[in-house]
């Protein structure tokens, strides 16, 4: 049964559609929910939460209606905000178990839980420094934390990686698919970085405008195509000219070249131009497509 399901769900504004007649069904593991800023993710997550009403159409969490059922869905679902909303002059474990206690845990159990969570994200040894002290990476995690907290079977995500460094982003990636891996618990994660969601999401839901392009398994969108990647230790530009004269159509890819794999022949000759400039092989494999091509996307990200 999916964990979330829509039916022409529809939210106007005065000035713009934010959904447009928007139908999906979740189901459990890592699902992406890509679209450019503006295109409508947090405003689904907030009627998903029952914070916000749609104009028209239906969505349920776990089977409960998101208007009728408003306070049993937040009892089951964890969720991290976008923009900070946290209060800097108190500690992470004092925040995260005051969270834990709104969550309906008794005191003993969410400082109990509290401790196990932020140790889960990496706050650990800082769990009573003052938030206001802490970077934006810590920040995040405290968010992720207090979203984590009460055990929930679903949580949503709203850009989690907003303001990360490369290495804050792998971190947060990686931590995101360990709840799911390890605990079992479904995430919704929005984002408009498309390779970031390609690298995590056993599932992508891809919207625009409010109104929906693609809902697929990621494995479908990455799909092997038709074309080579080779990679060689020197000489790139040689080897190149080398397999244009072979008649092969070639692209450079920064250090990398494409071309397409007409058949079991493509492979003899890159051998044979590789060995004509008497160079190392480092990489030679079909490429895959990323989300972002699917969709004619030009991400610098991906």
């Amino acid at each position: 049964m999916p964990v979330i399901q829509t039916e022409e769900l529809t939210k106007r504004f005065p000035a713009t559609t934010a959904l447009d007649r928007l139908t999906i069904d979740v189901e459990p593991g890592v699902v992406g929910l890509v679209g450019a800023n503006g295109a409508g993710k947090s405003t689904l997550i907030k009627i998903l939460l029952g914070l916000s009403p749609a104009t028209s159409g239906r969505a349920s969490v776990f089977g409960l209606d998101v208007i009728k059922d408003g306070p049993e869905i937040r009892e089951r679902v964890g969720y991290m905000p976008e923009h900070d909303c946290l209060p800097a002059d108190v500690s992470a474990t004092e925040f995260v178990v005051h969270m834990a206690r709104m969550s309906g845990l008794p005191a003993d159990a969410a400082r109990e839980r509290t401790a196990d969570t932020l140790r889960h994200v990496g706050l650990y040894e800082e769990r009573y420094r003052p938030i206001g002290g802490y970077s934006t990476g810590m920040k995040q995690r405290v968010k992720l934390a207090q979203a984590l907290v009460h055990d929930p079977e679903i949580v949503m995500l709203d850009e989690p990686t907003n303001g990360l460094d490369p290495v804050g982003r792998d971190e947060m990636l990686a931590l995101i698919r360990r709840i799911w891996v390890e605990f079992g618990i479904t995430v919704l994660v929005t984002s408009h970085m498309l390779g970031e969601l390609e690298r995590i999401s056993d599932h992508v839901v891809v919207i625009d405008a409010g109104a929906l392009l693609r809902s697929s398994s990621t494995s479908d969108f990455t799909r092997t195509s038709q074309f080579l990647v080779v990679e060689v230790s020197a000489e790139t530009d040689a080897v190149a000219a080398t397999l244009t004269e072979a008649g092969l159509t070639v692209k450079r890819d920064g250090h990398q070249l494409v071309l397409s794999l007409d058949d079991d022949e493509t492979y003899d000759l890159v051998r044979d131009a590789v060995a004509a400039q008497g160079v190392g092989l480092i990489r030679l494999e079909q490429r895959r497509h990323h989300i972002s091509e699917v969709f004619g996307e030009d991400q610098a990200d991906v």
